[in-house]
């Protein structure tokens, strides 16, 4: 049996062995090119084109190496490659372009555990269901994979199929990569240090433990369903009667990631036009409705030939308070001003979005916080500040050097689970308008932003009240 028709190895002591064997390959792989580096009798230099392709060449053989060693682990350590992938300063990009293959590819499950999963979850085979079942996977991602399936009533439908006993390896899984990504990052790779590791890693297993129940994620699409984010945006239709909690089938979506559409060359008038759509529904969700799509990496969205873009994977989505998007808005609005607001104020906001200690003084924030915050925030609202913004010249996300980040690791509280998630569903829509290439008119999303900081949006967390405009 090929390692690809193989189930994910759920055993500790097996998982523990394939993220040990992917360390050693990865040091034997770095001692190589060590080697040849130093063996280079022409004294090669770092910014010569000989030494720059092969600096590339050993970054993508890393990366083949902790692709590899993902694809068996799955789980945890696939979805880690995704988030990983979409920073374009947590990696390199030799390795990030090898994670990023983690979006919407991965080893398959062969036919037979296909069919325990049914027989589990519906007590028959995937044939009695379906009047046509498709036994090889068409997508194969972190947590299971996609078979293209046809309803008895004619419908075409998409069904994603859990692996076996996954939701068994999150505390194990998280344990392994916290350790493996540590000591790559102290001895291989260039990595943030641990506590930036670990809070990664952190949001990732809330965000598994709820993406393992696929019950849990039709609940979720079918709410986003029912109140649109957009009428560029479709969310595929779930079929509640076809869905477990291991197996959820919805409406199949003809469409293309963002790599391939983008490769078909389309207009630039039908880009501008999706990458309105995805802008102006993912503020429209957070301000208006109090509830985002959290993941947005490019496997979970589709350009559709008629102009429209898919929205799939609703398993990690978070609500937003409205006394978190008060904050938030607050907080962006006296950003971009003008004028802009003094520290001060935006001192008080921080610690209104429980970000900054009641007791931080303004000195030690004016010291410590506000020289990375303004890093992080002026590449945040980079597209707020010109109208009509290109995304093709949107900066890639920043860097924090250690003082600065160590200055914000002694004075900034935990995160929150919304600020996380708003964070990562940010940069994943940069990256997809980036890659879009496309201009948006970002003038309406100011006038919600302004709306939403107003003070009668001051509340305590709650869920959203909202519904969408008509």
């Amino acid at each position: 049996m090929s390692t690809s028709a193989r189930p994910p190895r759920t055993g500790k002591l097996a998982r523990t062995a394939i993220a040990g064997l992917a360390s050693t390959r990865v040091g034997l792989a770095t001692l190589r090119h060590r080697l040849r580096s130093d063996g280079n009798s022409d004294g090669a230099h770092a910014d010569t084109p000989a030494a720059t392709a092969a600096r590339q060449a050993h970054e993508a053989e890393i990366g083949r190496i902790l692709m590899g060693a993902m694809g068996q682990l799955r789980g945890t350590a696939l979805k880690a490659a995704q988030v990983l992938s979409m920073d374009a300063d947590f990696l390199p990009p030799g390795v990030r372009a090898e994670l990023a293959r983690a979006t919407h590819q991965a080893p398959a499950l062969n036919r037979a555990l296909v069919g325990k999963v049914f027989r589990q979850a519906f007590g028959c085979e995937p044939e009695a269901l379906f009047s046509h079942f498709e036994p090889t996977a068409f997508a194969a991602a972190s947590l299971g994979q996609v078979h293209r399936a046809v309803m008895h009533d004619g419908r075409a439908v998409a069904v994603k199929v859990q692996y076996p006993g996954i939701a068994a390896t999150l505390d194990t899984d998280l344990s392994l990569l916290r350790g493996t990504l540590n000591t790559l990052g102290q001895r291989l790779l260039t990595l943030p240090d641990s506590t930036v590791v670990d809070r990664i890693l952190a949001e990732i297993s809330r965000q598994l433990r709820e993406e393992v129940d696929y019950e849990h994620e039709a609940e979720a699409q079918r709410w986003f369903a029912a109140h649109p984010l957009h009428a560029d945006i479709v969310v595929p239709q779930v079929f509640a009667s076809h869905s477990r909690r291991t197996v959820l089938t919805q409406e199949l979506l003809q469409g293309q990631h963002v790599q391939a559409w983008c490769a078909q060359q389309p207009p630039a008038a039908v880009r501008n036009r999706q990458g309105q759509a995805l802008w102006d529904g993912l503020l429209h969700g957070a301000l208006q409705l109090g509830r985002t799509h959290a993941d947005l990496h490019p496997g979970n969205v589709l350009f559709l030939p008629d102009g429209r873009v898919g929205l799939l994977d609703f398993g990690c989505t978070q609500v937003l308070p409205r006394h978190f998007t008060h904050g938030l808005a607050r907080l962006w609005t006296q950003w971009i001003g003008p004028p802009r607001a003094d520290a001060a104020t935006l001192r008080h906001t921080y610690q209104h979005l429980r970000l900054a200690a009641p007791g931080l003084g303004l000195a030690d924030f004016e010291r410590c916080v506000l020289p990375a915050v303004t890093v992080l925030l002026d590449w945040a609202t980079e597209p707020l500040t010109g109208g009509v913004f290109d995304f093709a010249s949107k900066s890639t996300p920043p860097r924090l050097d250690a003082q600065r980040q160590a200055g914000l690791a002694r004075h900034v509280q935990a995160m929150s689970a919304e600020l996380m998630s708003w964070d990562r569903a940010w940069l994943g829509l940069m990256h997809l308008l980036r890659h879009l290439g496309a201009q948006v008119d970002t003038r309406q999303a100011c006038a919600l932003l302004a709306q939403a900081a107003t003070p009668a949006q001051d509340a305590e967390p709650g869920p959203p009240t909202a519904t969408p405009k008509p």
